[in-house]
C-alpha cells in the first residue's frame, strides 16, 4: 500500500474568509502590492539588517567602560581592571564593526559595485570609533561633575551616574555623535531612538554639544540635527532647539544638511519650557527663563524672561 503524502498547506490557509467575514487573500494582496510600490522587498542575498538588539548591547558595555564603578563586571579591583577594560573593548569592536556593516550594506542598497567596500569601511570606522572611547569617557565624567555641582538634590556623583536620566542620554548621544561623524547614521539613529525612548530626551546625533553639558530632569527636551552647544551649558526639562522653517526645493522638498537650529555659547542656562527655533545665536553666559519663546538671536549675558501679568482688580463687574 502507497502511504498518503501530507499536505504541507495548512488547513487555515485554504480558508479565504477568518472569522467567515475577514477576506484574508484580499488583506494580503492589498498589503502586497503596497510594499511592492514602496520597495519593501529586500533581496536574500544581501547583508542582514542592523540588529537592533546587539547595537544596545554595545551602549551597555560601552556604558559599563566609561563607568565601571557603577556598572559591568562587580567586584573588579584595580589590578584587574585594565583586563576587564581591554576584553570589553575588543567586544565593542567587533561587534560594532559587524553592525556597522550591515548598516553600511542597507544604507547603499546594493548600488555599490561590491560590497567589499562596505567592509573596509566598516572596519576602519569601528577601528576609529574605539580610539575616541577615552575622549568619550573624559567628557561623560565631566558632564556628570557638572550636574553634580549644578543640583543641589544630587547626593553625590554615584547618585547621578546610576539614576539621573540626562547622564543616560548624554552618553548615548556622545557615542551616536561620533558614529555619525564616522558616516554610520543608520546606528547613530538607533542608539538615540533608545535613549528617546529611555529617558524622553531626544538629541539628534549630528548635534554638536561641549563639556560639561547638563541636562537636569530631562523630560521632553528636544535638540536639533544643526544644534551647536558650547561648554558648561545647563538645559532643564521641556526646552526644544529646534528649526523654525524649512527652505524647500523646486519639488516643494525640504532641502537637507543646511543649517536651521540654533547655536547655544558657552555657560548658558536655558529653563524648562523654553523654546528657542532658527539659526539664531544664543550668547554667552545668557539665561532664558521658562516657557520663552526665542525666534531671534540673544547677545551675551541678556537674561529673558516671560512678560509679567499685571493683576487689576474690578469692583462691581467694572472692567468686563
Amino acid at each position: 500500500m502507497t502511504a498518503k503524502k501530507s499536505d504541507p498547506t495548512p488547513a487555515c490557509a485554504s480558508a479565504t474568509l477568518l472569522n467567515g467575514k475577514h477576506d484574508i487573500g484580499a488583506i494580503v494582496d492589498r498589503l502586497h502590492a503596497c510594499n511592492i510600490r514602496n520597495g519593501a522587498v529586500r533581496n536574500a542575498a544581501r547583508k542582514p539588517l542592523p540588529s537592533r538588539e546587539e547595537i544596545i548591547s554595545i551602549v551597555e558595555t560601552l556604558r559599563s567602560v566609561v563607568f565601571p564603578r557603577c556598572f559591568g563586571p562587580q567586584h573588579v579591583e584595580a589590578a584587574s581592571l585594565k583586563f576587564h577594560l581591554g576584553s570589553m573593548i575588543d567586544k565593542i569592536y567587533h561587534t560594532l564593526k559587524e553592525q556597522i556593516h550591515r548598516g553600511l550594506c542597507f544604507e547603499c542598497d546594493g548600488t555599490r559595485e561590491s560590497c567589499t567596500q562596505c567592509e573596509v569601511d566598516a572596519e576602519e570606522a569601528a577601528g576609529r570609533f574605539i580610539e575616541r572611547i577615552p575622549e568619550i569617557a573624559e567628557m561623560m565624567n565631566e558632564d556628570v561633575q557638572a550636574t553634580f555641582v549644578g543640583d543641589p538634590a544630587a547626593k553625590s556623583v554615584d547618585e547621578i551616574i546610576f539614576c539621573y536620566p540626562g547622564v543616560t542620554a548624554t552618553l548615548a548621544y556622545r557615542i551616536a555623535h561620533e558614529l555619525y561623524a564616522l558616516s554610520s547614521p543608520i546606528i547613530a539613529r538607533i542608539i538615540s531612538e533608545y535613549a528617546h525612548t529611555l529617558t524622553g530626551i531626544d538629541i539628534h546625533p549630528g548635534a554638536r554639544i561641549g563639556h560639561k553639558f547638563m541636562i537636569d530632569h530631562g523630560t521632553g527636551v528636544v535638540i536639533g540635527e544643526t544644534t551647536t552647544i558650547g561648554a558648561n551649558v545647563r538645559i532643564y526639562q521641556g526646552v526644544t532647539l529646534g528649526a523654525k522653517s524649512f527652505p524647500l526645493d523646486a519639488d516643494g522638498n525640504p532641502i537637507k544638511g543646511v543649517k536651521r537650529h540654533p547655536d547655544i555659547q558657552d555657560d548658558v542656562i536655558i529653563y524648562s519650557g523654553a523654546t528657542i527655533l532658527g539659526p539664531v545665536s544664543i550668547g554667552k553666559g545668557a539665561v532664558i527663563g521658562g516657557n520663552v519663546w526665542l525666534t531671534e538671536s540673544v547677545p551675551a549675558g541678556t537674561r529673558i524672561v516671560q512678560g509679567r501679568v499685571s493683576k487689576e482688580h474690578f469692583l462691581d463687574g467694572a472692567g468686563i
